[in-house]
């Protein structure tokens, strides 16, 4: 019965370390489509912009990002301002990540450590980004659903890009009563001087 049970508990570790391993061979895949488009030198900004936003809205959870950071807007809005919101919402997002990728992409970086967690059925992955003067930690929590990886969010320093856009998008929301159909028209030119600025 001992020996039946210890066998278990190897199976289920190994397992763990297996599914571990094969979500960090795809985040690396998919973190490199977006280092290698800018270093692709013929590409324009603009289309290098749009490869690594098609690779972002592929592989991050946004829609259920963004209902999560809308809050109590979310509940009270409409379909159709729900729909507009959620694509204005996932360029928000990829114009943030291409931004904060666009940093590192001439630096080197490693996937140090993965780590399942079984309660939130979560993979943590740590990727080490090494530069001249020393090197940060981004840990990358990746869920699997529907028989894929999804990014569900990202942790810099500690801080959590998903608890910050919340915090950020509650106090915008504030200023226009909860208002999503409002927040739409706001974060529209919020998006559009970022794509300006990032595509120039």
């Amino acid at each position: 019965m001992k020996f039946s049970l210890i066998i278990f508990f190897f199976i289920i570790f190994i397992s763990k370390n297996l599914y571990s391993d094969e979500t960090s061979e795809w985040l690396k895949r998919e973190i490199d489509i977006i280092l290698e488009a800018y270093k692709n030198q013929n590409l324009s900004n603009e289309n290098r912009f749009l490869l690594i936003e098609k690779t972002i809205n592929n592989n991050f959870a946004g829609t259920g990002i963004a209902k999560f950071v809308a809050g109590e807007a979310w509940k009270k809005s409409d379909k159709s301002t729900k729909k507009i919101y959620i694509d204005n919402f996932k360029r928000h997002l990829a114009l943030n990540i291409a931004s904060m990728m666009q940093g590192y992409s001439d630096q080197t970086y490693e996937l140090t450590k993965s780590k399942y967690d079984s309660k939130n059925q979560v993979t943590l992955i740590d990727m080490e980004i090494f530069s001249d003067t020393g090197s940060v930690i981004v840990t990358w929590r990746v869920k699997e659903s529907k028989d894929r990886f999804y990014v569900i969010d990202l942790i810099v320093a500690d801080i959590s890009l998903v608890v910050t856009k919340r915090s950020e998008f509650n106090s915008m929301l504030k200023k226009v009563d909860n208002n999503l159909s409002k927040f739409n028209e706001v974060l529209f030119d919020q998006n559009l001087q970022s794509y300006q600025k990032i595509t120039e």
